[in-house]
C-alpha cells in the first residue's frame, strides 16, 4: 500500500537519499528537494509549522508532502505547497514573453519580434512544486506521480483559508545532459558571471542580484542563440505528464516564464481548479466489503498530522465507504474529505 502524509522530522535521511538517487539518475538539480541535509533540515522545520498551524501569518507556510511505500517502509516521492510565491523579501520573478511589430516605410518590410520583459510580483500566488518520484516507482498502474499532485489540491480544499486565490505552477524546461540550462547560459550567466545551479542556491536567500544585475528594458530573442530560443516556454519529456494533468484541471499557460531556465509558468484561480471544486467532506467512514465504484483520494487529520490514501469509494449521503484496510489507517477522523478523479 502506499500513503502521503506531512513530512516529519525523522524523514532527512531518507530524504536526502532520494534527493541523491535523483540526482544521480538525471544530473539535474532539484530547487525544492536538493541535496543538502542543512537545506532539507529548514525545509523540514518550517514545513512542521505550517502543517501544525502554529505560524503566525499562514501565508508564510511551505507544506511538504511525503509518498511512503509502507510495504517496505520507504519514501519514494514528494510534492509541496507553497503558501504564497512572491512577498517584498523575496519577490517572485519572471520574464514577460510578448510580441512586438516593428516596421519600415522606406524598405515596405515588417518584422514580429518575440520579446522578454522582466517583471516581479511582491503579492504572488500560492505555488505547487516539488513533485519527484523515485526512478523505481515511475509508470506504475497506481499513478503515484499523479497522487503527489492532486494531494497538493486536496489539502488546499480542507485549508482554503490558509492560501492564496490564485495558483501558479513552474514547469521543468529542456535541460543538458549535465543538467546545465541553454537559456540560462545565453543569457543570465553573461550579467551574473554564475553556474546555473549556483545562481539557483543564491535566489532562495538573495533575489536582489537579479533585480540589480539583468538588464532593463527588453531582450529580442532572436539576439539569442538557437538552443537558448528553443528552449524558452518548454518543457522536458519527463515533465508532459504533469503539464497535461495541470492543463486538464484549469491550469493555463500565463505567457511568463522563469528568468533562471526560461521554463514556462502555469496558473489560475483556485477556484476554478476542477479537483477543488469537486472536493466534499464527510463526516463518517464505514468498510464496504463490496467492490466500490469510484476511485479518489481520501485525506483527513488525525494527532499524527495528514494523511491521504488513494482508494476505491462509495459516496452515500454523508458516510464515505472504503476497503475496511483504508478505515482502519483513518484512525476514526472526525472530518474526511474525498478528491474525485
Amino acid at each position: 500500500m502506499f500513503i502521503i502524509r506531512e513530512v516529519q522530522k525523522s524523514d532527512l535521511h531518507e530524504l536526502y537519499n532520494l534527493a541523491e538517487v535523483l540526482k544521480l539518475s538525471s544530473k539535474v538539480y532539484f530547487y525544492n528537494l536538493p541535496h543538502d541535509k542543512s537545506l532539507l533540515d529548514e525545509k523540514i522545520n518550517l514545513s512542521i509549522q505550517s502543517f501544525s498551524g502554529k505560524l503566525k501569518n499562514p501565508l508564510n507556510g511551505e507544506y511538504i508532502f511525503v509518498l511512503v511505500d509502507t510495504e517496505k517502509n520507504k519514501i519514494i516521492g514528494t510534492s509541496m505547497i507553497v503558501a504564497q510565491h512572491g512577498t517584498p523579501e523575496s519577490p517572485h520573478q519572471f520574464f514577460r514573453v510578448k510580441k512586438i511589430k516593428k516596421h519600415s516605410k522606406s524598405l515596405h518590410i515588417g518584422f514580429i519580434h518575440e520579446i522578454l520583459e522582466y517583471g516581479y510580483d511582491t503579492n504572488g500566488p500560492t505555488e505547487i512544486g516539488g513533485l519527484v518520484l523515485h526512478p523505481d516507482y515511475r509508470n506504475s498502474r497506481e499513478k503515484l506521480g499523479k497522487q503527489l499532485s492532486f494531494v497538493r489540491f486536496l489539502y488546499i480544499a480542507m485549508h482554503p483559508t490558509h492560501f492564496r486565490d490564485r495558483i501558479l505552477a513552474e514547469l521543468q524546461p529542456p535541460l543538458t545532459p549535465t543538467g546545465e540550462s541553454p537559456f540560462w547560459e545565453a543569457l543570465g550567466r553573461k550579467f551574473t558571471n554564475l553556474t546555473y545551479e549556483e545562481a539557483d542556491n543564491l535566489s532562495r536567500k538573495n533575489k536582489e542580484f537579479i533585480i540589480s544585475l539583468f538588464p532593463e528594458g527588453y531582450i529580442y530573442t532572436a539576439l539569442l542563440n538557437t538552443e537558448a530560443r528553443q528552449a524558452i516556454g518548454k518543457i522536458n519529456q519527463q515533465t508532459k505528464p504533469v503539464e497535461h494533468l495541470l492543463k486538464k484541471i484549469g491550469f493555463k499557460y500565463l505567457n511568463m516564464i522563469d528568468p533562471f531556465d526560461g521554463g514556462p509558468h502555469y496558473g489560475t484561480k483556485i477556484s476554478d481548479i476542477s479537483l477543488i471544486k469537486n472536493t466534499k467532506e464527510f463526516s463518517h467512514i464505514m468498510p464496504s466489503e463490496k467492490k466500490n465504484n469510484h476511485i479518489g483520494l481520501i485525506g483527513t487529520h488525525s494527532d499524527e498530522g495528514f494523511l491521504a490514501i488513494q482508494t476505491e469509494l462509495t459516496c452515500k449521503d454523508d458516510k464515505l465507504l472504503c476497503p475496511e484496510s483504508v478505515v482502519s489507517l483513518m484512525n476514526q477522523p472526525k472530518k474526511i474529505f474525498v478528491c474525485n478523479y
